[in-house]
C-alpha cells in the first residue's frame, strides 16, 4: 500500500483537475471491478460484489483532489498572480517550489525581499495578492508561452521516508484514503460495495454530494486524513490526535455529528481487532461525510482518518504504521456494518 500512496501523491490533482489521479486509480482498480462508472463532475465509481447483498447499498469513499494554486493573471514582468484552491495556510508556501499547468512548468512562490520591507510587513503574514509565482520568464510575453490564466499549480511532488517510520509528501490528504480503497478492492468483501473516488472535496465536498444522490447508501465509510497538532507549542488538550497511535475515528467534527450507534458499533469492532485507534481530543476538520449524510433520505456515516502533521501544505507528514493500518481497520468496520445494513 505504501508504494501506491507514494505514486498517487506524486501525481497532480488540484480540485477540478483530478484526471491523472483518476486514470491511475482506474488502471489499478479495473482488474477487481464488477462495474465501473463516472459522472459529469468526475467522480469514479467502482462496484465490487461481496458475500452479501445489503438492503441498502454500502459505500466507501475517499477524495482524489488536493489543495493547490490557480493562476489568475500574468504581470507585465512575467510573474504569475494566483489564488489558492482549497484551504492553504499562506505561512507555509513562501519560497516553496510549485509546478504550473499541464506541462508542469517549475516555479517558486516569492514576495518582496525582506530588505525592502518595513517593520509591520516583517511581523505579519503576507496577503495572497502580494505573492507571485516566479517561473523565470523575462516578461509577460515569455510567460504566456508557458502558462495561462486558469492553469492549476501543485506543490513540489517529492516524496520521501524519514526518521522512525515517517512519510513526507504533498497530497497525503487524501491519496492515503484512495490507496486504502484500492487495497480493499483486492480483498474478498463481506457485502456488495460501491467504492467512490470523489472530486472537489477541498472546495466544498461537491463530488460527494453528487455521489450520495447516485448511490443512495444506507451506510457510507469515508477514508480520510486529519489534522494532528502534536507538535511543540500546542496547548495541552488541543493536539487533536497523535501520529503513531493509529487511525482516528471521530464522534464529531466541524461538518458531521456521527450517529452514536454507528460510532459505538464500529469502535467496538475496532477494539476486537489488533489495530490501535484513537479519537479526536479537539473538534476540528470536516470530510465528505457531511455531504453524504444530508442527501436524499440521509445516510449513516463514519469517517476513519490517518493523522497528519502540516496538513494542506507542501510537506504533510504521516506515520507509516498509521497509513498501513487504515485498510485493515476499514475492512473490520465494513464487516460490522454489512451484518445489519
Amino acid at each position: 500500500m505504501l508504494d501506491t500512496v507514494k505514486k498517487l501523491c506524486a501525481l497532480p490533482g488540484v480540485s477540478g483537475w483530478e484526471d491523472e489521479v483518476r486514470d491511475r486509480i482506474l488502471e489499478q482498480a479495473m482488474p477487481h471491478a464488477d462495474e465501473i462508472g463516472t459522472d459529469a463532475l468526475g467522480n469514479l465509481y467502482i462496484f465490487k460484489k461481496g458475500a452479501l447483498t445489503p438492503a441498502k447499498p454500502l459505500m466507501v469513499c475517499a477524495h482524489m483532489d488536493e489543495v493547490g494554486l490557480i493562476v489568475t493573471n500574468i504581470d507585465e514582468d512575467g510573474y504569475l498572480r494566483f489564488d489558492f484552491v482549497g484551504g492553504v495556510d499562506r505561512r507555509v508556501v513562501l519560497g516553496k517550489r510549485v509546478f504550473i499547468g499541464p506541462d508542469a512548468v517549475p516555479g517558486v512562490v516569492g514576495l518582496k525581499a525582506i530588505h525592502l520591507t518595513d517593520a509591520e510587513e516583517r511581523s505579519s503574514v503576507p496577503k495572497t495578492e502580494s505573492l507571485r509565482v516566479d517561473i523565470g520568464a523575462e516578461n509577460a510575453e515569455a510567460a504566456k508561452k508557458k502558462v495561462r490564466p486558469g492553469d492549476r499549480g501543485v506543490f513540489d511532488n517529492t516524496v520521501y521516508e524519514f526518521g522512525d517510520g515517517f512519510l513526507k509528501a504533498k497530497a497525503l490528504d487524501d491519496r492515503i484514503g484512495c490507496a486504502a480503497m484500492l487495497k480493499l478492492l483486492e480483498r474478498d468483501l463481506p457485502a456488495d460495495t460501491w467504492f467512490v473516488f470523489t472530486v472537489q472535496e477541498e472546495v466544498g465536498c461537491r463530488g460527494a454530494a453528487v455521489a450520495a444522490e447516485r448511490v443512495k447508501p444506507g451506510f457510507a465509510l469515508v477514508l480520510e486524513t486529519t489534522t494532528a497538532a502534536d507538535i511543540a507549542g500546542t496547548e495541552k488538550g488541543r493536539e487533536v490526535c497523535f501520529l503513531g497511535k493509529g487511525p482516528v475515528i471521530p464522534f464529531m467534527d466541524k461538518g458531521t455529528i456521527y450517529p452514536r450507534a454507528v460510532y459505538e458499533r464500529c469502535t467496538a469492532a475496532a477494539d476486537r481487532c489488533s489495530v490501535p485507534w484513537q479519537t479526536k481530543s479537539w473538534i476540528s476538520g470536516g470530510t465528505d461525510a457531511s455531504a453524504i449524510q444530508r442527501r436524499g433520505e440521509g445516510a449513516a456515516v463514519l469517517t476513519v482518518s490517518v493523522p497528519l502533521r502540516s496538513i494542506h501544505s507542501p510537506a504533510s507528514v504521516g506515520c507509516i504504521k498509521d497509513i498501513e493500518a487504515l485498510p485493515v481497520l476499514a475492512e473490520k468496520i465494513l464487516e460490522e456494518m454489512a451484518r445489519e445494513n
